[in-house]
């Protein structure tokens, strides 16, 4: 049955989804209070809103904004991460799921593409922007400072 706080609620959804960069969908059964306070401190940390919404209200919004392929990823129960950092939810999940064995990822929206949870993997691998930046800045500079440690040498 149709009502105000279910629409309000879609429309929360499908606003979260396009003003961050990602939304990560989550799975968390048979986790325990204490697991769950920790992994919210984390994502609160760095940066990240951790949220759970009605599974059926979730696929509405999905639906409304042409992301079906991202709708099949929600099954069972459910937990959403929204963040402007694309990398930060996808290491923080990766790291729980390592201490804590119930928490999957199961997939994403990247701005507006789905992911798969592989990807998600994936992403969660990769630096940080800053280390990203520093490795760029050090490949550009390499054949610079080759080249005055040759002049210096003669």
């Amino acid at each position: 049955m149709p009502t105000q706080k279910k629409f309000d609620a879609v429309a929360e959804i499908k606003a979260k989804i396009e003003s961050n960069e990602i939304a990560i969908m989550s799975q968390y059964i048979g986790i325990n209070v204490e697991e769950v306070t920790g992994l919210r401190r984390n994502m609160r940390e760095a940066g990240v809103d951790y949220k759970v919404y009605k599974n059926t209200l979730a696929r509405r919004a999905l639906i409304d904004l042409g992301l079906e392929e991202a709708a099949a990823f929600i099954e069972g129960p459910t937990a959403w991460a929204f963040s402007e950092d694309p990398i930060a939810p996808a290491r923080v999940l990766k790291e729980w799921s390592l201490k804590v064995k119930f928490i999957k990822m199961s997939g994403a929206v990247l701005n507006g593409k789905p992911l798969t949870a592989s990807q998600l993997d994936a992403l969660a691998c990769l630096p940080g922007r800053e280390q990203l930046l520093a490795q760029t800045i050090g490949t550009i500079a390499a054949p610079l400072r080759n080249f005055a440690s040759v002049l210096s040498a003669v």
